[in-house]
Protein backbone atom coordinates (compact mmCIF):
# COMPACT_ATOMS: atom_id res chain seq x y z
CA UNK A 1 0.00 0.00 0.00
CA UNK A 2 1.32 3.45 -0.96
CA UNK A 3 0.62 6.77 0.72
CA UNK A 4 1.17 10.40 -0.28
CA UNK A 5 4.21 12.52 0.55
CA UNK A 6 2.38 14.69 3.08
CA UNK A 7 1.02 11.61 4.86
CA UNK A 8 4.52 10.14 5.01
CA UNK A 9 5.87 13.38 6.48
CA UNK A 10 3.22 13.30 9.17
CA UNK A 11 4.54 9.86 10.14
CA UNK A 12 8.13 11.13 9.94
CA UNK A 13 7.31 13.93 12.39
CA UNK A 14 5.77 11.40 14.77
CA UNK A 15 9.17 9.67 14.99
CA UNK A 16 11.15 12.88 15.38
CA UNK A 17 12.40 13.20 11.80
CA UNK A 18 12.64 16.86 10.84
CA UNK A 19 10.42 17.89 7.91
CA UNK A 20 9.63 21.32 6.42
CA UNK A 21 6.40 23.04 7.44
CA UNK A 22 3.60 22.29 5.03
CA UNK A 23 -0.13 21.81 4.55
CA UNK A 24 -2.18 19.61 2.19
CA UNK A 25 -4.62 21.37 -0.15
CA UNK A 26 -7.45 20.16 -2.35
CA UNK A 27 -8.36 23.43 -4.10
CA UNK A 28 -6.37 26.35 -5.48
CA UNK A 29 -8.00 28.70 -2.96
CA UNK A 30 -6.98 26.44 -0.11
CA UNK A 31 -3.45 26.32 -1.52
CA UNK A 32 -3.29 30.12 -1.60
CA UNK A 33 -4.46 30.37 2.01
CA UNK A 34 -1.85 27.82 3.13
CA UNK A 35 0.87 29.64 1.20
CA UNK A 36 0.00 32.91 3.00
CA UNK A 37 0.06 31.09 6.33
CA UNK A 38 3.50 29.62 5.60
CA UNK A 39 4.88 33.00 4.52
CA UNK A 40 3.63 34.57 7.75
CA UNK A 41 5.00 31.71 9.87
CA UNK A 42 8.45 31.45 8.27
CA UNK A 43 9.03 35.02 7.18
CA UNK A 44 10.14 33.75 3.76
CA UNK A 45 8.25 34.52 0.53
CA UNK A 46 9.34 31.19 -0.98
CA UNK A 47 6.88 28.27 -0.99
CA UNK A 48 6.79 25.03 -2.97
CA UNK A 49 3.63 23.70 -4.62
CA UNK A 50 3.79 19.90 -4.94
CA UNK A 51 1.45 17.54 -6.77
CA UNK A 52 0.49 14.54 -4.66
CA UNK A 53 0.36 11.30 -6.64
CA UNK A 54 1.69 7.82 -5.92
CA UNK A 55 4.66 8.09 -8.30
CA UNK A 56 8.16 9.50 -8.39
CA UNK A 57 9.61 11.97 -10.88
CA UNK A 58 6.94 14.60 -10.18
CA UNK A 59 9.37 17.48 -10.56
CA UNK A 60 10.49 16.47 -14.05
CA UNK A 61 6.86 16.06 -15.08
CA UNK A 62 5.97 19.60 -14.00
CA UNK A 63 4.28 18.63 -10.76
CA UNK A 64 6.61 20.51 -8.37
CA UNK A 65 6.99 24.30 -8.64
CA UNK A 66 8.95 26.75 -6.48
CA UNK A 67 7.01 30.00 -6.08
CA UNK A 68 8.83 33.14 -4.95
CA UNK A 69 6.17 35.79 -5.59
CA UNK A 70 3.79 35.35 -2.69
CA UNK A 71 0.50 33.62 -1.90
CA UNK A 72 -1.37 34.88 -4.96
CA UNK A 73 1.23 33.39 -7.30
CA UNK A 74 1.14 30.13 -5.33
CA UNK A 75 -2.63 29.98 -5.79
CA UNK A 76 -2.29 30.54 -9.53
CA UNK A 77 0.36 27.82 -9.76
CA UNK A 78 -1.82 25.45 -7.73
CA UNK A 79 -4.69 26.02 -10.13
CA UNK A 80 -2.50 24.99 -13.05
CA UNK A 81 -1.26 21.79 -11.35
CA UNK A 82 -4.58 20.63 -9.90
CA UNK A 83 -6.44 18.49 -12.41
CA UNK A 84 -3.46 18.04 -14.73
CA UNK A 85 -2.63 14.59 -16.04
CA UNK A 86 0.88 14.27 -14.60
CA UNK A 87 3.14 11.95 -16.59
CA UNK A 88 6.34 10.61 -14.98
CA UNK A 89 8.62 7.64 -15.57
CA UNK A 90 6.58 5.71 -12.98
CA UNK A 91 3.04 6.53 -14.14
CA UNK A 92 3.42 5.33 -17.72
CA UNK A 93 2.30 7.37 -20.73
CA UNK A 94 -1.29 7.63 -19.48
CA UNK A 95 -0.17 9.64 -16.44
CA UNK A 96 -2.08 10.23 -13.21
CA UNK A 97 -4.61 12.97 -12.49
CA UNK A 98 -3.56 15.40 -9.74
CA UNK A 99 -6.28 15.72 -7.11
CA UNK A 100 -4.23 16.82 -4.08
CA UNK A 101 -1.42 19.29 -3.44
CA UNK A 102 1.08 19.90 -0.68
CA UNK A 103 2.10 23.49 0.02
CA UNK A 104 5.48 23.57 1.74
CA UNK A 105 7.99 26.13 2.95
CA UNK A 106 11.10 26.76 0.87
CA UNK A 107 14.51 25.95 2.37
CA UNK A 108 18.09 27.12 1.89
CA UNK A 109 19.62 23.87 0.63
CA UNK A 110 23.37 23.20 0.74
CA UNK A 111 23.40 19.51 -0.26
CA UNK A 112 20.94 16.86 -1.46
CA UNK A 113 21.42 13.26 -0.33
CA UNK A 114 19.51 10.00 -0.72
CA UNK A 115 18.42 7.76 2.16
CA UNK A 116 16.21 4.71 1.82
CA UNK A 117 15.26 1.49 3.61
CA UNK A 118 14.01 -1.69 1.93
CA UNK A 119 13.70 -5.36 2.82
CA UNK A 120 16.64 -7.34 1.45
CA UNK A 121 15.01 -10.71 0.90
CA UNK A 122 18.30 -12.47 0.17
CA UNK A 123 19.81 -11.46 3.51
CA UNK A 124 16.45 -11.41 5.30
CA UNK A 125 17.27 -8.06 6.84
CA UNK A 126 16.42 -4.40 6.45
CA UNK A 127 18.89 -2.75 4.09
CA UNK A 128 19.79 0.92 4.52
CA UNK A 129 20.96 2.63 1.32
CA UNK A 130 22.54 6.06 1.25
CA UNK A 131 24.04 8.11 -1.54
CA UNK A 132 25.44 11.57 -2.25
CA UNK A 133 23.25 11.59 -5.39
CA UNK A 134 20.10 12.99 -3.82
CA UNK A 135 17.26 14.20 -6.01
CA UNK A 136 18.10 11.59 -8.66
CA UNK A 137 16.21 8.33 -9.24
CA UNK A 138 18.09 5.71 -7.22
CA UNK A 139 17.57 3.21 -10.06
CA UNK A 140 19.54 5.48 -12.36
CA UNK A 141 22.33 5.83 -9.78
CA UNK A 142 22.44 2.04 -9.30
CA UNK A 143 22.74 1.51 -13.05
CA UNK A 144 25.25 4.22 -13.92
CA UNK A 145 27.31 4.76 -10.73
CA UNK A 146 26.63 1.88 -8.30
CA UNK A 147 29.76 2.71 -6.31
CA UNK A 148 27.98 5.83 -5.06
CA UNK A 149 25.43 3.76 -3.13
CA UNK A 150 26.44 2.83 0.43
CA UNK A 151 24.64 -0.06 2.09
CA UNK A 152 24.30 -1.32 5.66
CA UNK A 153 22.11 -4.17 6.92
CA UNK A 154 20.22 -4.03 10.21
CA UNK A 155 20.61 -6.99 12.55
CA UNK A 156 17.06 -8.10 13.48
CA UNK A 157 18.13 -8.92 17.05
CA UNK A 158 20.26 -5.94 18.09
CA UNK A 159 18.93 -3.38 15.60
CA UNK A 160 20.96 -0.66 13.97
CA UNK A 161 24.35 -0.21 15.65
CA UNK A 162 25.62 3.32 16.22
CA UNK A 163 28.83 2.57 14.35
CA UNK A 164 26.77 1.69 11.24
CA UNK A 165 25.05 5.08 11.28
CA UNK A 166 28.41 6.82 11.72
CA UNK A 167 29.92 4.71 8.93
CA UNK A 168 27.24 5.93 6.51
CA UNK A 169 27.73 9.50 7.70
CA UNK A 170 31.48 9.35 7.09
CA UNK A 171 30.93 7.66 3.73
CA UNK A 172 28.71 10.56 2.66
CA UNK A 173 31.14 13.10 4.14
CA UNK A 174 28.13 14.44 5.93
CA UNK A 175 29.89 17.36 7.54
CA UNK A 176 31.44 18.57 4.27
CA UNK A 177 30.75 22.28 3.79
CA UNK A 178 28.54 22.44 6.89
CA UNK A 179 28.95 25.45 9.21
CA UNK A 180 28.35 23.08 12.13
CA UNK A 181 29.65 19.56 11.28
CA UNK A 182 28.88 18.17 14.74
CA UNK A 183 25.27 19.23 14.48
CA UNK A 184 24.99 17.76 10.99
CA UNK A 185 26.52 14.44 12.10
CA UNK A 186 24.26 14.23 15.17
CA UNK A 187 21.07 14.99 13.24
CA UNK A 188 21.96 12.61 10.39
CA UNK A 189 22.60 9.62 12.70
CA UNK A 190 19.42 10.44 14.65
CA UNK A 191 17.45 10.49 11.39
CA UNK A 192 18.73 7.06 10.36
CA UNK A 193 17.90 5.55 13.76
CA UNK A 194 14.41 7.07 13.71
CA UNK A 195 13.82 5.81 10.17
CA UNK A 196 14.79 2.27 11.21
CA UNK A 197 12.37 2.40 14.14
CA UNK A 198 9.63 3.73 11.87
CA UNK A 199 10.27 1.08 9.22
CA UNK A 200 9.86 -1.75 11.71
CA UNK A 201 7.00 -0.43 13.83
CA UNK A 202 4.91 0.77 10.88
CA UNK A 203 5.49 -2.46 8.90
CA UNK A 204 6.97 -0.80 5.83
CA UNK A 205 8.22 -2.49 2.70
CA UNK A 206 9.89 0.73 1.50
CA UNK A 207 10.79 3.98 3.22
CA UNK A 208 12.65 6.58 1.19
CA UNK A 209 13.81 10.18 1.60
CA UNK A 210 14.90 11.62 -1.72
CA UNK A 211 16.25 14.14 -1.24
CA UNK A 212 17.40 14.27 2.37
CA UNK A 213 18.91 17.75 2.54
CA UNK A 214 21.61 19.47 4.51
CA UNK A 215 20.55 23.08 4.97
CA UNK A 216 22.95 26.01 4.83
CA UNK A 217 22.64 26.17 8.61
CA UNK A 218 23.86 22.55 8.93
CA UNK A 219 20.51 20.93 9.73
CA UNK A 220 19.17 17.66 8.31
CA UNK A 221 15.67 17.82 6.82
CA UNK A 222 13.54 15.24 4.98
CA UNK A 223 12.50 17.20 1.89
CA UNK A 224 10.46 14.31 0.48
CA UNK A 225 8.92 11.10 1.73
CA UNK A 226 7.96 7.84 0.10
CA UNK A 227 6.45 5.11 2.24
CA UNK A 228 5.02 1.78 1.11
CA UNK A 229 3.38 -0.47 3.67
CA UNK A 230 3.49 -4.28 3.64
CA UNK A 231 -0.10 -5.34 2.88
CA UNK A 232 0.46 -8.55 4.83
CA UNK A 233 0.51 -6.48 8.04
CA UNK A 234 -2.82 -4.73 7.38
CA UNK A 235 -4.55 -6.59 10.21
CA UNK A 236 -2.26 -4.81 12.68
CA UNK A 237 -2.90 -1.34 11.28
CA UNK A 238 -6.53 -0.27 11.15
CA UNK A 239 -5.32 3.32 10.69
CA UNK A 240 -4.15 2.49 7.16
CA UNK A 241 -7.75 2.69 5.95
CA UNK A 242 -7.70 6.45 6.58
CA UNK A 243 -4.48 6.86 4.58
CA UNK A 244 -5.68 5.00 1.51
CA UNK A 245 -6.38 7.05 -1.62
CA UNK A 246 -8.61 4.95 -3.87
CA UNK A 247 -8.19 7.46 -6.72
CA UNK A 248 -4.52 6.45 -6.96
CA UNK A 249 -5.21 2.72 -7.13
CA UNK A 250 -6.04 0.56 -10.12
CA UNK A 251 -9.86 0.27 -9.87
CA UNK A 252 -9.82 -3.39 -10.91
CA UNK A 253 -7.14 -4.23 -8.34
CA UNK A 254 -9.17 -2.44 -5.66
CA UNK A 255 -12.30 -4.36 -6.69
CA UNK A 256 -10.37 -7.63 -6.55
CA UNK A 257 -9.11 -6.86 -3.07
CA UNK A 258 -12.66 -6.18 -1.88
CA UNK A 259 -13.72 -9.54 -3.36
CA UNK A 260 -10.88 -11.41 -1.62
CA UNK A 261 -8.92 -12.03 -4.83
CA UNK A 262 -5.28 -11.31 -5.66
CA UNK A 263 -5.07 -9.34 -8.91
CA UNK A 264 -2.32 -7.30 -10.55
CA UNK A 265 -2.70 -5.65 -13.97
CA UNK A 266 0.07 -6.28 -16.51
CA UNK A 267 0.81 -5.09 -20.04
CA UNK A 268 0.05 -8.21 -22.10
CA UNK A 269 -3.07 -9.44 -23.90
CA UNK A 270 -3.67 -12.94 -22.47
CA UNK A 271 -5.82 -12.97 -19.36
CA UNK A 272 -4.96 -15.58 -16.70
CA UNK A 273 -7.29 -17.13 -14.13
CA UNK A 274 -5.40 -19.45 -11.80
CA UNK A 275 -5.67 -20.80 -8.26
CA UNK A 276 -2.51 -20.45 -6.19
CA UNK A 277 0.19 -17.79 -6.41
CA UNK A 278 2.93 -20.23 -7.41
CA UNK A 279 0.84 -21.73 -10.20
CA UNK A 280 -0.13 -18.23 -11.34
CA UNK A 281 3.54 -17.25 -11.64
CA UNK A 282 4.31 -20.46 -13.52
CA UNK A 283 1.36 -19.85 -15.83
CA UNK A 284 2.63 -16.39 -16.73
CA UNK A 285 6.11 -17.83 -17.33
CA UNK A 286 4.89 -20.56 -19.65
CA UNK A 287 2.72 -18.13 -21.64
CA UNK A 288 5.82 -16.03 -22.22
CA UNK A 289 7.83 -19.12 -23.04
CA UNK A 290 5.50 -19.86 -25.95
CA UNK A 291 5.56 -16.28 -27.22
CA UNK A 292 2.61 -14.71 -25.44
CA UNK A 293 2.28 -11.87 -22.92
CA UNK A 294 0.11 -12.18 -19.79
CA UNK A 295 -2.39 -9.38 -19.17
CA UNK A 296 -2.68 -9.98 -15.44
CA UNK A 297 -1.76 -11.95 -12.37
CA UNK A 298 -4.94 -13.40 -10.88
CA UNK A 299 -5.05 -15.87 -8.01
CA UNK A 300 -8.58 -16.87 -7.01
CA UNK A 301 -7.19 -18.80 -4.03
CA UNK A 302 -7.95 -22.25 -2.73
CA UNK A 303 -11.44 -21.62 -1.40
CA UNK A 304 -13.10 -19.50 -4.06
CA UNK A 305 -16.78 -20.05 -4.76
CA UNK A 306 -18.76 -19.79 -8.00
CA UNK A 307 -19.51 -16.09 -7.43
CA UNK A 308 -15.84 -15.25 -6.88
CA UNK A 309 -14.81 -17.09 -10.02
CA UNK A 310 -17.48 -15.21 -12.00
CA UNK A 311 -16.21 -11.96 -10.48
CA UNK A 312 -12.64 -12.83 -11.44
CA UNK A 313 -13.68 -13.53 -15.01
CA UNK A 314 -15.40 -10.16 -15.23
CA UNK A 315 -12.25 -8.44 -13.96
CA UNK A 316 -10.15 -10.00 -16.68
CA UNK A 317 -12.62 -8.99 -19.37
CA UNK A 318 -12.88 -5.43 -18.04
CA UNK A 319 -9.61 -4.71 -19.87
CA UNK A 320 -9.91 -3.90 -23.58
CA UNK A 321 -6.40 -5.23 -24.19
CA UNK A 322 -7.36 -8.84 -23.35
CA UNK A 323 -7.46 -10.88 -26.58
CA UNK A 324 -7.74 -14.32 -25.02
CA UNK A 325 -8.09 -16.06 -21.64
CA UNK A 326 -6.26 -19.05 -20.17
CA UNK A 327 -7.89 -20.73 -17.16
CA UNK A 328 -5.37 -23.01 -15.44
CA UNK A 329 -6.69 -24.83 -12.37
CA UNK A 330 -5.14 -27.52 -10.20
CA UNK A 331 -7.90 -28.58 -7.85
CA UNK A 332 -6.73 -29.50 -4.39
CA UNK A 333 -8.95 -27.64 -1.96
CA UNK A 334 -10.50 -25.88 -4.95
CA UNK A 335 -12.91 -28.14 -6.86
CA UNK A 336 -12.73 -28.20 -10.64
CA UNK A 337 -16.51 -28.31 -11.01
CA UNK A 338 -16.85 -25.04 -9.05
CA UNK A 339 -14.38 -23.39 -11.41
CA UNK A 340 -16.21 -24.80 -14.42
CA UNK A 341 -19.58 -23.49 -13.19
CA UNK A 342 -18.07 -20.04 -12.62
CA UNK A 343 -16.47 -19.98 -16.07
CA UNK A 344 -19.71 -21.02 -17.78
CA UNK A 345 -21.79 -18.49 -15.80
CA UNK A 346 -19.40 -15.64 -16.55
CA UNK A 347 -19.07 -16.56 -20.22
CA UNK A 348 -22.84 -16.63 -20.72
CA UNK A 349 -23.42 -13.43 -18.75
CA UNK A 350 -20.71 -11.44 -20.50
CA UNK A 351 -21.11 -12.86 -24.00
CA UNK A 352 -17.47 -13.87 -24.36
CA UNK A 353 -16.00 -12.89 -27.72
CA UNK A 354 -12.33 -13.80 -27.20
CA UNK A 355 -10.71 -17.27 -27.31
CA UNK A 356 -10.91 -19.25 -24.07
CA UNK A 357 -8.67 -22.19 -23.16
CA UNK A 358 -9.30 -24.15 -19.95
CA UNK A 359 -7.02 -26.68 -18.31
CA UNK A 360 -8.46 -28.49 -15.29
CA UNK A 361 -6.73 -31.07 -13.10
CA UNK A 362 -7.44 -32.43 -9.63
CA UNK A 363 -10.55 -32.74 -7.45
CA UNK A 364 -13.77 -33.37 -9.44
CA UNK A 365 -11.90 -32.86 -12.71
CA UNK A 366 -14.17 -35.23 -14.65
CA UNK A 367 -17.27 -33.39 -13.46
CA UNK A 368 -15.66 -30.04 -14.30
CA UNK A 369 -14.80 -31.11 -17.84
CA UNK A 370 -18.32 -32.47 -18.30
CA UNK A 371 -19.82 -29.09 -17.29
CA UNK A 372 -17.63 -27.30 -19.84
CA UNK A 373 -18.37 -29.83 -22.59
CA UNK A 374 -22.14 -29.59 -22.10
CA UNK A 375 -22.17 -25.81 -21.91
CA UNK A 376 -22.33 -25.42 -25.68
CA UNK A 377 -19.71 -22.68 -25.47
CA UNK A 378 -16.59 -22.31 -27.62
CA UNK A 379 -14.16 -23.44 -24.94
CA UNK A 380 -10.92 -25.17 -25.94
CA UNK A 381 -9.92 -27.86 -23.42
CA UNK A 382 -6.25 -28.47 -22.63
CA UNK A 383 -4.67 -31.58 -21.15
CA UNK A 384 -1.58 -29.95 -19.65
CA UNK A 385 -0.35 -26.48 -18.72
CA UNK A 386 2.01 -26.46 -21.71
CA UNK A 387 -0.78 -27.59 -24.03
CA UNK A 388 -3.03 -24.82 -22.75
CA UNK A 389 -0.34 -22.16 -23.13
CA UNK A 390 0.38 -23.22 -26.71
CA UNK A 391 -3.32 -23.15 -27.60
CA UNK A 392 -4.08 -19.73 -26.14
CA UNK A 393 -0.97 -18.13 -27.66
CA UNK A 394 -1.87 -19.65 -31.06
CA UNK A 395 -5.45 -18.43 -30.77
CA UNK A 396 -4.46 -14.89 -29.81
CA UNK A 397 -1.66 -14.59 -32.34
CA UNK A 398 -3.95 -15.90 -35.09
Amino acid sequence: MKIHEYQGKQIFAKYGIVVPKGYPAFTAEEAGAHAKKLIDETGSPVVVVKAQIHAGGRGKGGGVKVVKDGASAAQTTAGKILGMQLVTHQTGPEGQKVRRLYIEQGLDIARELYLGLVVDRDKRRIAIMASTEGGVEIEKVAEETPEKILTEHVDPVVGLASYQARKLAFGLEIGKGSPDPKRTMKEFTATIKALCELFEKEDCSLCEINPLVVTKQGGIVALDSKINFDDNAAARHREWAELRDSDEEDPVEAEAKAAGLSYVSLDGDIGCLVNGAGLAMSTMDIIQHYGGEPANFLDVGGGANKEQVTKAFKMILSSDKVKGIFVNIFGGIMKCDVIAEGVVAATKELGLEVPLVVRLEGTNVAKGKEILAKSGLAIQPADTMADGAKKIVAAVRG
